[in-house]
């Protein structure tokens, strides 16, 4: 049964606490963002023209061509500056009370910004593969089904708010202490990237110092 390659890959996920965190970290993210955006759509076609609308579409597929610009960049320091983009987030929901089209546009920018991120993060994750026990393919597997699983659980959760409470406060409310969870995580899976890094590093350096050395004997 093709249902088996389930339990191989969650069984390899297990045997890593970086991968458990990472996933954890991805399913919050999405589905915080699509439990949202369900709501801020129905705003952004309320309070803003299709001008606005087109130019947040036309940034956030800017991606393929932003990614060059952060090649040598420390994956660590994206992860930091997803921290950051969450706290954000978190802090423009009490702009809801007063201000929606304000509140329309940061979230609209955040939540592009957040996608050319996870992009950026995505490539950049490929490289830490190789030290893991799942292989590349069952990575992007399990990512894609955490993405998949985050986007229903989103939606559901967006449906049931509606249908429940037309108050929004609430559901802001909801999000904000998910957020708070998962930048907790983040910064978990910040000090895991930086640790490697910097473990990395220092083993290359200390090769090429054994190396020199022999060279000059």
């Amino acid at each position: 049964m093709a249902y088996k390659h389930y339990i191989t890959i969650f069984k390899e996920v297990k045997k890593s606490k970086f991968l458990k965190i990472q996933a954890i970290v991805l399913f919050i993210t999405t589905y915080i963002d699509w439990t949202l955006i369900p709501f801020v759509t129905k705003l952004e076609g309320t309070f803003l023209p299709v001008f606005m609308i087109s130019f947040f579409m036309l940034l956030g597929s800017l991606d393929g061509f932003i990614h060059p610009l952060f090649k040598n960049i420390r994956i660590y320091n994206i992860y930091l500056f997803t921290i950051i983009l969450d706290m954000i987030q978190i802090g423009s929901y009490i702009f809801f009370s007063t201000s929606i089209i304000f509140f329309t546009y940061l979230i609209l920018t955040i939540f592009t910004i957040q996608a050319i991120t996870f992009e950026v993060a995505r490539i950049h994750t490929v490289d830490f593969m190789q030290d893991e026990n799942i292989v590349l393919k069952d990575y992007l597997m399990l990512r894609s089904f955490m993405i998949s699983l985050a986007i229903v659980m989103g939606s559901l959760s967006a449906m049931l708010f509606d249908y429940f409470t037309k108050e929004l406060s609430y559901l802001l409310l909801y999000l904000a202490i998910l957020g708070v969870i998962g930048i907790l995580f983040q910064y978990k899976l910040y000090g895991k990237f930086k640790k490697r890094v910097i473990f990395n590093e220092v083993q290359i350096e200390k090769d090429k110092t054994e190396l020199f050395e022999k060279f000059k004997i």
